[in-house]
C-alpha cells in the first residue's frame, strides 16, 4: 500500500479537507496524518473520512498537535525525559493519538522515543561532510567524542522511556493500534540500532513493530554509523511500515524518491508482503517532483 503524509502540505492548510483534497489530487487515495495537525484541521479530516472520501493510513503521533504546540513538532515532548511532568504530556498525547487512530480506522500510529541529551553531534557531522571534512581528523574526533558522551550518558533515559511506552503500548494492545517505533535521523535520538532491538524484545508484534524512514537511516549511512543495507536486512522481519523518502549526500532528506542516494533495489527485496509504504515529502517539493515520483516508483514495485 503507498500513502501520502500530511508533513508535505499541513503547514500551509487551514481547512482539513482542502489539505487532504490536494494529495488525493496527486493520485493518492491513502494519508497518513503528520505530526503537524493543528485542532483547526481537526473538522475537516473528519468530514472527509466520514464520507468515505479517503482511507487513512496512519498518524504520526502527536497527531493533533497538542493545543498549546502552534507548529509541526513531534520532539515538543519526549518519552525519555528526565522532566516528570512532560513524559507525562508525552504519554497523554500519545494515548490521543491512539484514540484519533482509533476514531479515523487507522491501524498505526507512528513513534518517536526521545533523546540521549548530549548536543547535536549529527548536525555538527552533516555540516563538517558538507564542505569536504569527512575524512579529517577533526571530524573523526567530533564523532567519536559523540559516541563516548552517548554511551555514558544513555542508560537513564532510555529506562525512563521504557517506563512511559509501557504505558503507550498496553492502552494501543487495548484499542487494537499498532506503534511503530521509528529509526531515527540523529544518532543523539532514542532508539539507537542497537536499543532499537532492545526495544521491540521487551514490546513483542503485533502491537509494536520497526517503521523504517529510509532518509533518516541513509544520514546515518553517509556518516558512517552503519550499513544501510546490512541494518534492513537485519531488521526487516520486525518491519511494519516506511516513510518514504530520498537523501542527498550527506544530510539533505525529505527528497521525492529517486533523486537522491538511497539505493532501493538493493533494500527492497528485504520487505515483508503488503507493507505500508509512506511517502513523507519535505513542504519544500513540488507537485510535479511527487507526481513523477510516484509514477516511477509504481512502475519499479508497484502499488
Amino acid at each position: 500500500m503507498i500513502s501520502c503524509s500530511t508533513c508535505w502540505n499541513s503547514g500551509r492548510h487551514t481547512d482539513g479537507a482542502a489539505m487532504i483534497q490536494e494529495i488525493l489530487d496527486l493520485g493518492f487515495d491513502t494519508v497518513e496524518l503528520g505530526h503537524g495537525i493543528r485542532l483547526p484541521l481537526v473538522e475537516g479530516i473528519l468530514k472527509m473520512h466520514e464520507a468515505g472520501k479517503v482511507k487513512i493510513s496512519s498518524l504520526h503521533n502527536f497527531c493533533p498537535l497538542p493545543p498549546e504546540i502552534p507548529h509541526a513538532s513531534p520532539d515538543c515532548y519526549e518519552l525519555s525525559s528526565h522532566l516528570d511532568g512532560e513524559r507525562e504530556r508525552a504519554i497523554r498525547h500519545s494515548l490521543k493519538t491512539i484514540d484519533f487512530a482509533k476514531r479515523l480506522g487507522a491501524p498505526f500510529v507512528v513513534m518517536h522515543l526521545g533523546s540521549v541529551p548530549i548536543g547535536e553531534y549529527t548536525h555538527k557531522l552533516v555540516k563538517m561532510a558538507e564542505v569536504g571534512m569527512h575524512m579529517t581528523k577533526d571530524f573523526v574526533r567530533m564523532k567519536m567524542e559523540g559516541v563516548k558522551k552517548r554511551q555514558a550518558s544513555w542508560e537513564k533515559p532510555f529506562q525512563r522511556m521504557l517506563v512511559s511506552l509501557r504505558r503507550v503500548y498496553d492502552y494501543a494492545a487495548e484499542q487494537g493500534i499498532q506503534l511503530g517505533i521509528e529509526s531515527r535521523h540523529s544518532f543523539e535520538e532514542i532508539p539507537s540500532e542497537r536499543e532499537m532491538l532492545a526495544v521491540l524484545e521487551q514490546f513483542p508484534a503485533p502491537t509494536a513493530g520497526y517503521w523504517h524512514d529510509f532518509g533518516h537511516v541513509q544520514v546515518k549511512h553517509n556518516l558512517g554509523f552503519l550499513d544501510h543495507v546490512q541494518w534492513f536486512e537485519k531488521i526487516a522481519p520486525r518491519l511494519i511500515g516506511c516513510h518514504l523518502h530520498d537523501t542527498k549526500w550527506p544530510g539533505r532528506d525529505h527528497m521525492a524518491p529517486f533523486t537522491g542516494d538511497v539505493e532501493y533495489d538493493k533494500l527492497l527485496p528485504f520487505i515483508p508482503k503488503d507493507t505500508l509504504f509512506v511517502f513523507e515529502m519535505s513542504p519544500r517539493r513540488t507537485k510535479e517532483e511527487i507526481t513523477t515520483s510516484l509514477a516511477k516508483w509504481k512502475e519499479r514495485f508497484g502499488a
